[in-house]
């Protein structure tokens, strides 16, 4: 058998773009040698700045990695004369990295939502909520039980059995799988959403009666037009003109008017310190809205029942966890998916979340750019 015959290819020269220096743009270069085998076929010298065949250098990568959490993609790019495919790779290479050193030791709270992304899509969020640390942990489409299930599927079971507490909504899927994958922890159910689904009783209350003042007085000015933010906004961020025009319709008795002054008057649930005195004041209340012969609001007293122990549950968590982490935590996320509006895919919209709101780890780099 005739012996491998081996030898040096003549090397082309490659260019790797690298950071700019004085906002010029700035390549390396150089001829990577290659040894043709008979046997094992063309190597190429392996080159530790290069990311494979892409050419950019693995310092410039993580440029544009840093700055992608600062600004759209497509700005870095056009900032830094590169293209658009070469910003979301080295995002993508970061938290590549990034998720495979994820340290997920020492999570003892949760928290789960959903985001409505596109039409007719949503995104499942799960975060910590741990004092001191507060990140993104997983991202997956849809809003199902299965979609929650691969959260946990992936988290593991024993470090899903050490924890304490999760805050979430009262999406049933997501209260089912809560309770068979973390059997141990508490669960809350989040008073921003609690809000959320009265405001929007408030407004469809709103929204019949001034139809109703409509087909009673046509051509008319009606007093609840212009009303919207008066009665959904809490009374301290109302602005001058929204408090006037509130205390202006203080002086009619509405339907909307009685759906307000209830939601106010729930206000004061959050305030108690015996869960006990609270759970009375909750049964009170639901017994007063069952009587105010307002639908959209005797819904949300009968759903506060069906809920009651979860929502005590606040009580014993309020002090143990920062339960609006999750509504602060998707404050920002939908800060970052409006300004990257032009993601069409749910790969990208991933990884530009994790990027952003994970907390990522990143190497021990000899020199930073920025």
């Amino acid at each position: 058998m005739p012996a491998a015959r081996t030898g040096l290819r003549h090397p082309s020269e490659r260019r790797f773009q690298f950071v700019p220096l004085w906002g010029m743009p700035t390549w390396f270069l150089y001829a990577p040698r290659r040894l043709a085998c008979d046997a094992c076929g063309i190597h190429v010298e392996y080159l530790p700045w290069a990311l494979g065949k892409r050419p950019v250098t693995q310092s410039f990568a993580w440029f544009l990695a840093s700055w992608a959490k600062l600004l759209s993609w497509q700005v870095v790019a056009r900032r830094f004369q590169t293209s658009w495919e070469s910003v979301f790779r080295s995002v993508e290479m970061a938290v590549i990295w990034g998720r495979e050193r994820l340290d997920l030791t020492g999570i003892s709270a949760l928290g789960v939502d959903e985001i409505y992304w596109k039409k007719g899509k949503f995104l499942t969020l799960v975060y910590q909520i741990n004092e001191g640390m507060k990140r993104l942990l997983f991202v997956i489409e849809n809003r199902q039980e299965k979609s929650l299930r691969q959260f946990f599927v992936w988290f593991g079971k024993e470090r899903s059995a050490l924890i304490e507490f999760v805050c979430s909504d009262m999406w049933k899927p997501y209260l089912n799988v809560i309770a068979r994958h973390a059997p141990n922890a508490l669960n809350i159910l989040d008073r921003y959403h609690i809000a959320a689904k009265m405001n929007k009783a408030i407004d469809e209350v709103r929204a019949q009666e001034t139809r109703a003042l409509k087909r009673l007085t046509p051509g008319t000015k009606v007093i609840l037009t212009h009303s919207r933010w008066c009665l959904l906004k809490r009374p301290e961020n109302l602005t001058e003109n929204q408090a006037i025009k509130l205390k202006d319709l203080l002086s009619y008795n509405l339907k909307s008017l009685r759906a307000y002054l209830l939601k106010e008057e729930f206000q004061l649930f959050w305030e108690y310190v015996s869960p006990a005195w609270a759970e009375k004041f909750m049964d009170q209340w639901c017994k007063k809205v069952m009587r105010s012969r307002l639908e959209p609001m005797k819904k949300i007293a009968r759903m506060i029942r069906v809920h009651k122990p979860l929502i005590l549950n606040w009580f014993a968590a309020r002090d143990e966890v920062s339960l609006g982490a999750v509504e602060g935590l998707n404050n920002k996320l939908k800060a970052s998916i409006r300004t990257s509006y032009g993601f069409r895919t749910p790969k990208a919209i991933k990884i530009m979340l994790y990027h952003k709101l994970g907390a990522l780890p990143e190497p021990e780099l000899t020199h930073r750019f920025c």
